[in-house]
This record gives C-alpha cells, structure tokens and sequence, in this order.
C-alpha cells in the first residue's frame, strides 16, 4: 500500500487548497443533516456514510453575531475553541458523556464516565480533517456485562480491561479522518473508524456497530453516478494463538476490498451494487499472505479476480435501493448474497448454503402533518450461516463483532422509530422484536453465531430461519433531551429501556434507566 500512499500524497500536494468552487466534502453524520438530504428534492447520494456531499452546513460561515457573553456562547452556541478564517477553519470541543442509572435484573447501578476530544478542520473546500479520542471507564446492565465479558469488548469501543475490582471496564478508542477532494469528480479520504452502506437503521451490507479499523477510500461522481471503493484491514480476536506468528506485534489480521456503484436513476430511483471480498493476512499456519494487489484495482469485479486467484477468499455480492414514494416518505432495501445456486434456492430444500440477507423499510418525515416528526420502520431477515466461513480468519467480522446485524445471522428482526425536534428539545422512541435461532450449547452450531465455521453445521439440508433454540427478543427504548449545543450536540438526556428475551432454555426481563450529560454524534447499539 505504500506506492498508493506516495501516490495520494503527490495530489495532495500537486492541487490547490484554496479554489472557491464548491466541491463534495464529508458531510458531518448526525440527524438533521440526513434529514435534509431526504427532504431535498435532489435525489442525493445518502447510502454510503459518512456521506460525501456539497457542503450546506454552517460549518465555514459565522453564526449569530449577537453580542453575547463568552461563557453564553460557549455553552450554548459555539465550538469550545474556534479559528475562522477565510482559507481555513480549526473547531476543538470537550466531549463529555456521563451517565447515572439502574437496572433491575441484579439491582445494578450503572454508570459511564467518558472524557473525549476533537479537533475538526477544513483547508478551503478540498482538505477536511477530524480527529477524536475517548478514555472511558464505566458498568454496564447486566445482559450487556455478560455480552462484553464474553466477547472482550464494548459494542463498538474495543477492548477492555477490569476496573473496580473487576466489577466495571476501562476502555478506550479513538476515530480519525483525512479527507482530498482534488476536483468535483473525485474525493480521497483516509481513516480510522467505521462507514455504514444503506438508507435504513441496520445495515445487512456494511454496517457501522464495530470498532474502529483503518481504511482507505475513493469515490468518483459522474453525473448521476457515484462509485466507491474501500480497502480496509480488520482484526481477528478470536484467534489470538495466531498473534505469535507476529512475534506478538497484536491481533491476528485480515484485509477487506469494497465497491459500491450509487446510480441515481430519476429524481426518486436509486439503486447501487456492491461486492466485497475479505481475505486472511496470513494462513493458519502463519504463513504471511500480507495485502493482495490483485485487488488493488478500483474498477473490479472481485468474485472474478477471487475466482481467477483460485483461492478460497470470502465474497459477497449485494444490492441496496430506495424510491421517494411520496415527496416526505421513502422506501429502501437491502440484497446481500454470500453463496448463491439458482437451482438450491428454487429447489425449496433448505440447502446450508443459501447464505442471504435482505431488507425492506420506509422513512416517512412530517408525519401527522407535525414538522419534525418522522418515523421509520424497517424489517430484516438473515438466513443460518451468513457471513460466517470456514474460520474467523476469513469471516464477515471485526474485532468480534459482525461487519453488518448486531445479531449475526438466522434471525428475523422488525423495528420502528419514531423522533420529534422541537426548537431544542429531541425525543426519540424505538420497538423492536426479533426472534432468532440460538445454540443449545457452544459445540452446536445452528447459524446463528457467525463466529462459528460453517464446517461444524448441524444439516446439509432443512435450515431455516430460527432453527435451534427458537428465542425471542423484544426491546423498547424511550428518550427525551434538551440540546444545550447544537455544534456538538452536547445535551441532557433521560432514557427508559425494557428488555425481555426468552427460549426453553432460559428467560429474563430487565428494565433500565439513565440519566447523563453526553455529547458528540455518536451511534452505539445496545438494541440486541
């Protein structure tokens, strides 16, 4: 990746920072701003994010030149610290996310204390950076404890260690990103974080629960087109005897190559194709296989170039669409083959591997007539065996967390959300129920753990979505803040949550409640 690297360099130095046109950017990830997009009679570009898009933010302007006191517009209306300027601009904020709060199932008192910063900056209209980094001590409900104690992490944070008497976890991460757009056909950007492929809550595509991995990215618009393609390295935790290979230099490696062609069609048609093919840094053996080149080419497509290796690379092909039914509602979807023989799927048998996954949902916006509230509802299903492999070395997984459902595979999943703004006051509501298929031991494997090799299945034929230990999962969540910053969305929130999961095998119920000052855009997933 080295010559790639001097190679993206070159242009960076080679262009002009300062030109005044307006060119795509990374548009900040938060509410309002996708909101926006779907409003927008344009058709945009909304299904990879973080979404590249003609900046319309306030970001390079100034806002409310109202005298106000220093210590008013800090709290309420400013960046923490801000250099504005005409060819450049540098925003530092504190993120603060400190949360107080019980559960019933064991009487727990739960808590976060998240000390975090960024930094954000553009250079004219071609150079976007950011940088962000969080220490975090906290103790969590209990199904999440016993979730993180047996996976090592937090959803979406990383590692752990013990803290309290091993009673709470410390753990921390960090985010970053460089962002080049030499012209307004082509944006280079390079990072460490997560990217999210659809226009729904859950991704079955590419989906942003993990933690953090570095990546690098290219994406070229040509009129209605828009097409991207990734390379990325993830980690392997489950494999730790492998990380002697590396003299103990970390977590066993592996590489993963993306391309999504967005084709606006109309100004309410958008379909977009993706492929992806995930390979293994080194054998089993230790054998160092390190970044393939045969991947490196842009315009690709990789289930040939895996084929033509002759290996046994894992590759995935899929669709994603939405329709603007209505000029406030919006219909999308998800097609995600990981095996596919025509003749298995019609022949109606069950055959292991007819890995799919799809989806179907709708935003609607202005709902009831009511500006600002918007609802959506969305519906996934995932066949036993997606996205696992032979091993973990080569599966769909990050850091022991699926690249797309929370829930990994063989499971169905129904959702709705609804959210209200009003001036700045946000309210936010969500159900969801999935009944999914569980192994009644860790020796079994009936799909649904995509950490499992799919050599140990259980049947040739005859599976089918919630085989195993049918289990049911309803989770509801209720929340109400006051936005004191909009510019880092630094705000006082209270939340509700119920949880309730039951099978033969076992059943429990909790209720759960917080309170806490929190910041930043940030999206965690604790809905499984």
């Amino acid at each position: 990746m080295k010559h790639l690297v001097k190679v993206i360099a070159l242009l960076l130095l080679t262009g002009s920072a300062f030109a005044q046109e307006k060119l795509p950017v990374i548009l900040p990830y938060n509410y309002q701003n996708i909101r926006e997009l779907y409003l927008d009679t344009s058709n945009h570009h909304t299904a990879f994010k973080p979404i590249l898009h003609v900046d319309t933010s306030a970001m390079y302007t100034q806002e409310d030149t109202t005298r106000r006191s220093w210590i008013y517009r800090k709290l309420f209306q400013e960046h923490l610290l801000e250099f504005r300027n005409k060819e450049y601009n540098v925003f530092i904020d504190f993120l603060p996310d400190f949360q107080i709060g019980k559960s019933r199932e064991g009487g727990r008192t739960n808590w976060l204390n998240t000390r975090g910063a960024i930094i954000q900056a553009n250079i004219g209209s071609k150079f976007y950076f950011e940088s962000s980094f969080y220490e975090n001590q906290g103790k969590f409900p209990y199904y999440l404890d016993q979730y993180i104690r047996r996976n090592d992490i937090v959803p979406g944070q990383g590692g752990i260690k013990s803290y309290s008497e091993g009673k709470a976890f410390d753990f921390n991460y960090a985010n970053a990103l460089l962002s080049y757009t030499p012209n307004k056909y082509l944006n280079f950007t390079m990072g460490y974080g997560q990217n999210f492929i659809g226009d729904g809550y859950r991704s079955l595509i590419l989906s942003d629960i993990t933690f953090s991995y570095p990546y690098l990215k290219v994406t070229a618009n040509l009129g209605s087109v828009q097409y991207t393609a990734m390379w990325a390295q993830f980690m392997d935790k489950h494999s730790k005897d492998f990380a002697q290979a590396y003299d103990d230099l970390g977590y066993y490696k592996k590489w993963g190559v993306f391309h999504f062609l967005d084709w606006n069609v109309s100004k309410k048609l958008t379909i977009g194709l993706f492929d992806a093919v995930i390979w293994p840094d080194a054998d089993s053996s230790g054998r160092k296989r390190g970044f393939d080149w045969s991947y490196m080419n842009p315009i690709i497509f990789l289930r040939s170039a895996e084929f033509s290796e002759g290996s046994s690379d894992n590759a995935l092909v899929g669709a994603n669409a939405k329709f603007k039914l209505f000029p406030k509602v919006t219909l999308y979807g998800q097609l995600v083959l990981d095996e596919f023989k025509l003749k298995e799927v019609t022949s109606g048998k069950g055959w292991w591997a007819n890995k799919q996954s799809w989806q179907l949902g709708f935003r609607a916006f202005d709902i009831f007539k009511v500006k600002n509230l918007d609802f959506q509802g969305e519906y996934n299903a995932v066949r036993p065996y997606t996205y696992s492999y032979k091993s973990t070395l080569i599966n769909y997984e990050h850091y022991n967390q699926s690249l797309a459902h929370p829930l990994g595979a063989n499971f169905q999943e129904g959702l709705g959300i609804v959210t209200y703004k009003y001036k700045r006051w946000y309210g936010r509501g969500e159900l969801m129920y999935a009944m999914y298929g569980d192994d009644p031991n860790p020796e079994t494997n009936y799909g649904h753990d995509i950490s499992k090799p799919y050599t140990t299945r259980v049947n040739e034929y005859g599976n089918y979505i919630g085989q195993g230990v049918r289990t049911n999962l309803l989770y509801a969540q209720g929340t109400i803040a006051y936005v004191l910053n909009p510019k880092y969305n630094l705000r006082v929130e209270t939340s509700l949550a119920a949880r309730r999961l039951s099978n033969d095998i076992s059943k429990s119920t909790d209720l759960i409640f917080s309170l806490g000052l929190r910041s930043t855009f940030r999206q965690f997933y604790y809905d499984f």
